[in-house]
């Protein structure tokens, strides 16, 4: 018969970040996509000036923004996602629009 006061403490077995570490993740991530999204488009524009070449890692820039925005207030996943592909995107222009 089992009493009350004898039951064994439930372990932590979750495996995974706290939702603080997450947000941090997301937020550095984000800043540090955000400093190489500043680096390409100097390098770019360095070789072709072009309001195409502005427009698309400008919008990248935003888009970090954004989610670092996103990551501040616990919406990470919403973050990630966007994160990932906006950026694919913005690759995917470079790729394709501009010479």
């Amino acid at each position: 018969m089992d009493m009350p006061g004898n039951e064994e403490p439930l372990t932590d077995s979750r495996v995974g970040l706290t939702p603080r570490q997450a947000r941090r993740i997301r937020i550095v991530l984000a800043s540090v996509l955000m400093a190489a999204m500043a680096v390409v488009l100097v390098v770019r524009l360095a070789s072709r000036t072009s309001v195409l070449v502005v427009g698309v890692y400008g919008a990248a820039l935003v888009l970090c923004g954004v989610v670092i925005e996103l990551s501040r207030h616990g919406r990470t996943r919403l973050g990630t996602w966007m994160l990932g592909l906006g950026l694919a995107a913005a690759l995917v222009a470079d790729w394709l629009l501009l010479p």
